[in-house]
């Protein structure tokens, strides 16, 4: 018989420095449920996540913590 293999899911490889819920939230001014959504979709990765939020033209609210 034919097995029906499912996809693989591949993990992401973490580009640039990881940011926690509370921090990616804060930063743009989201709620959380936003922002949780946001994040499991997209992983916790600052570079993924600050080029996801540019595409949505959303500016950040707060300055990185990591330049200060």
């Amino acid at each position: 018989m034919t097995q029906i293999r499912e996809p693989e899911r591949r993990a992401r490889v973490l580009r640039g420095r990881p940011y926690s819920l509370d921090e990616f939230a804060a930063k743009y001014g989201l709620r959380r449920e936003q922002a949780e959504s946001l994040f499991t979709r997209f992983g916790p990765s600052s570079i993924e996540l600050d080029l996801l939020m540019a595409a949505k033209r959303r500016a950040p609210v707060l300055p990185d913590r990591i330049t200060q």
